[in-house]
């Protein structure tokens, strides 16, 4: 009997040190894996491949017990039986580095497909852009160009009209005209430049477009201004500008029918100079205030839609400024704004 006890004790101290020596050598064999070895109360044991910065040896042992219990409570841990006791290990582990980052890669390879995706579609929009500006600038200077022919035979006319009848009272008008003409040609050759500004009156600039417009519309369009009376002076292309403000009111001539009034207001403020052109007009519905500066949108039975979207051009890109749609209600009226930097 002595002998067979003898033989079962050897049998189970064999048993409990080759449990051991798994257990070590998971441990030694491993280089990348974090692992902890717990013993029965839940104290470390062991750890390989841990990573510790800056602490003292109480915080790293307190740091790497709760990183065990952590694992224990994710199920992240294998049971080894050390022999027939009642005493056991827990190997318990967590991701290696590999496979944390094996596991963001899928991540980040859809970030970097989305980054490719967003810069094919600014590029895109960029090259529709670019190509638009093309059409535009060549449909100006075309125009430009077909109008600089007749418009010189006119101002050759009116010059032999004034030698043959000088005292005639039309010629005057017929004179204004044509300049007009001419002006409007200059207007059209200069949206494919960028025009040098200079400092000039943009109270003058307004008046002229007051005077312009007075003796082209109707009487029962009244058209008032609230100017302050020293000069405001800003950088620009005086030319350029007053069209900006024409196509302003000529568009609320247009949505008033004829009948209302245009208020244009000049307030200059520390580092911009407003310019607000208002009417009593029909309004714009709010899914088009959107789109007023679009290229080819119009809501007129007659036009190209070009007006607004040249005058945005003019105002933002050779001017550095803005124009927007300060507020709009339907059957009340539109007021544009434009912003110009001091």
């Amino acid at each position: 009997m002595e002998v067979w006890a003898q033989a079962l004790h050897s049998l189970n101290e064999a048993d409990e040190d080759a449990d051991l020596t798994l257990v070590l050598s998971v441990m030694e064999g491993n280089n990348t894996i974090p692992v902890i070895v717990l013993d029965k109360e839940g104290h470390v044991a062991d750890y390989r491949n841990i990573e510790i910065e800056g602490k003292n040896a109480a915080d790293t042992a307190a740091y790497v017990e709760r990183m065990g219990q952590r694992m224990k409570a994710d199920n992240r841990y294998i049971k080894i039986q050390i022999g027939d006791s009642t005493d056991y290990q827990l190997v318990c582990y967590d991701d290696s580095v590999m496979l944390k980052r094996l596991a963001a890669w899928p991540y980040v390879q859809l970030g970097i497909v989305l980054i490719f995706v967003v810069v094919a579609l600014f590029a895109l929009l960029s090259s529709k852009r670019a190509e638009q500006n093309k059409v535009w600038v060549g449909l100006s200077k075309e125009t430009a160009h077909q109008l600089g022919t007749p418009i010189s035979s006119l101002m050759a006319w009116t010059e032999m009209l004034k030698e043959n009848y000088p005292n005639d009272e039309l010629l005057p008008e017929m004179d204004k005209d044509v300049k007009r003409l001419e002006r409007i040609a200059e207007r059209f050759s200069k949206i494919g430049s960028v025009p040098e500004p200079v400092e000039s009156s943009m109270n003058e600039v307004l008046r002229h477009v007051i005077e312009y417009m007075n003796r082209r519309t109707s009487q029962k369009v009244q058209i008032e201004s609230q100017m302050p009376d020293e000069d405001v002076i800003v950088k620009m292309n005086a030319s350029l500008f007053e069209w900006v403000i024409e196509n302003l009111c000529k568009n609320a001539v247009d949505a008033m029918e004829g009948t209302g009034t245009i208020t244009l207001s000049l307030v200059k403020e520390e580092k911009y100079v407003i310019i607000e052109v208002r009417d009593t007009g029909k309004g714009i519905r709010k899914k088009d205030i959107k789109n007023v500066f679009t290229p080819g949108f119009t809501t007129k039975k007659r036009g190209w839609g070009l007006g607004l979207s040249l005058a945005k051009r003019i105002v933002e890109e050779y001017h550095r400024g803005r124009i927007f749609v300060k507020s709009s209600e339907i059957g009340k009226g539109t007021t544009f704004r434009i912003e110009m930097p001091c």
